[in-house]
């Protein structure tokens, strides 16, 4: 079984993948085809899907009993230990002028706030919490 997913390419490769493979959803095609037209598919998908994505997926002998490939997609196919996983890039924190960092002032009243001269007993005085001991 061979699946290939589209994303944003034109509608003449759309067409073209019709011709050998069933389109059960929008960009996503599914068939049984042989190892010689599914490299023939997937050099034309590459050819012609200049400004969108690609995913093909299919049956090959071994422990996972499939293989990936992609097209100027983001997360790319890393083998290990013989099973291929996907590995997406790590996302970077985009810093934002607006949101202000460190601590709010309601949580820095809570948490350096002086207890009440009225109270007495352990209540008044801070206990240390020492992990190491």
């Amino acid at each position: 079984m061979t699946v290939i997913i589209l994303t944003a390419c034109p509608p003449g490769l759309r067409g073209h993948l019709t011709q050998w493979l069933l389109e059960i959803a929008a960009g996503v095609y599914v068939g049984h085809v042989n190892s010689r037209i599914r490299q023939r598919l997937w050099a034309r998908v590459i050819e012609l899907a200049v400004p969108g994505r690609a995913l093909l997926v299919y049956q090959r002998p071994g422990e996972q009993r499939l293989t990936f490939e992609t097209h100027d997609h983001d997360w790319q196919p890393v083998d290990h230990d013989g099973i291929t996983l996907m590995r997406r890039p790590a996302s970077q924190p985009v810093y934002n002028p607006a949101i202000p960092q460190g601590w709010s002032k309601a949580a820095k009243r809570r948490r350096f706030a002086r207890r009440s001269p009225g109270t007495s007993g352990a209540a008044s005085t801070p206990t240390k919490q020492n992990p190491t001991s």
